[in-house]
């Protein structure tokens, strides 16, 4: 299982940006996607995560100004990020909590990282 990120860049504070990660490879199912982050010097951080059901839960910080959504016919989540602060600029992680075979316990699988900076 592989997931690869793509968006991220750099962007003036106040603009947007996209992410997406898709999961590839031989499973049975995937149950939640998210986005995590980890600003230089901090803990990887939870920014967004959206269950099978489209169920999502956000970090406070993000709130109002981040979207997740998920395809699931492509395996792919995104993330939309408006009105983008200096504060926002991290690598980004994706993650998919995913099956791999039936009767087996699922498990979390992480994407390489996509930085994202905001300047200001």
């Amino acid at each position: 299982v592989q997931l690869q990120a793509s968006g991220g860049g750099l962007v003036q504070a106040g603009g947007s940006l996209g992410l997406s990660c898709e999961a590839s490879g031989t499973f049975v199912s995937i149950n939640g996607m998210g986005w995590y982050r980890q600003a230089l010097g901090k803990e990887r951080e939870l920014v967004a995560y959206i269950f099978r059901g489209g169920v999502t839960k956000y970090a406070d910080s993000v709130k109002g100004r981040f979207t997740i959504s998920r395809e699931n016919a492509k395996n792919t989540v995104y993330l939309q990020m408006q009105s983008l602060k200096p504060e926002d600029t991290a690598v980004y992680y994706c993650t998919s909590n995913i099956r791999v075979r039936w009767g087996r316990d699922s498990s979390d699988f992480w994407g390489q990282g996509t930085q994202v900076t905001v300047s200001s």
